[in-house]
């Protein structure tokens, strides 16, 4: 079984609480760009925002993997970047690990209202290797490759 621990290392952790989700079926270019459009938001407003990505109101900027990504309106008002989608996948994972991170805060007895997020990551999980046979022989790979997420609020 392999062993968990977070890239971030923080001095008082009575004022912060911390969740994970380990290997989602998500793709890690996608989950990438969403934890950093959320990373500094407080966790309502994270929260609400990731609900209007599910409902395809409001497109996430794809600033590293952007190639051939259509422009989106509004982007480049609000995010200064033209380019992006609606990754709702990971927006619902996401969405997921934010409330169980909101769950251990309260558990913690942190205010709810002034969360934040501090640290949030993607990391490459496991790779699922399968092979699709094919005609004369042959075969195509099929890897399904998983995604890491932690996540770190703190009281602000």
């Amino acid at each position: 079984m392999p062993t968990w621990h977070y890239s971030v290392k923080l001095r008082d952790e009575g004022k912060v609480a911390k969740a994970v989700i380990l290997d989602a079926d998500v793709s890690i270019k996608d989950m990438r760009e969403v934890c950093s459009a959320v990373r500094g938001m407080s966790l309502d407003e994270a929260l609400d925002f990731l609900r209007r990505v599910l409902d395809l109101k409001e497109p996430i900027p794809l600033k590293r993997y952007s190639g051939k990504i259509a422009h989106k309106r509004g982007l480049a008002d609000k995010w200064g970047w033209p380019a992006g989608r609606y990754p709702v996948k990971a927006a619902k994972y996401l969405i997921k690990l934010l409330e169980n991170a909101r769950n251990n805060a309260e558990v913690k007895g942190l205010d709810l209202s002034k969360l934040r997020i501090i640290h949030i990551a993607a990391h490459r999980g496991i790779t699922l290797k399968r092979w699709m046979p094919r005609a004369f022989g042959r075969s195509t790979q099929k890897f399904d490759r998983r995604t890491n997420v932690e996540v770190i609020v703190g009281e602000v």
